[in-house]
């Protein structure tokens, strides 16, 4: 099992920017992959980036040259720093762990970009 916490959430008006946290807990050594999702009320929820445990990183159209994803040692913690944010980045953001047959989620962070 995998345990996952989120933060870094808030208010920003348009053109700030906000850093997010995820800190895994439990079997963090079988993770391969860790990246952040969001969900916006009436959408599906969507991959804004991700990051392997070799490194390679991957991003949404919407949020490349924006956004960054890092992490500060092998897995743990995971970090977005989202810059340049618009409106339409609010969402919830959920942190997500894949180790290869389960996939786990923390409790989502809110986003909120006013215009």
């Amino acid at each position: 099992q995998v345990q996952l916490v989120e933060s870094g959430g808030g208010l920003v008006q348009a053109g700030g920017s906000l850093r997010l946290s995820c800190a895994a807990s439990g079997s963090i050594f079988s993770i391969n992959t860790m990246g952040w999702y969001r969900q916006a009320p009436g959408r599906q929820r969507e991959l804004v980036a991700a990051i392997t445990s070799s490194g390679t990183t991957n991003y949404a159209d919407s949020v490349k040259g924006r956004f960054t994803i890092s992490r500060d040692n092998v897995k743990n913690p995971v970090y977005l720093q989202m810059n340049s944010l618009k409106p339409e980045d609010t969402a919830v953001y959920y942190c997500n762990a894949n180790d290869g047959l389960f996939e786990f989620w923390g409790q989502g962070t809110q986003v909120t970009v006013s215009s």
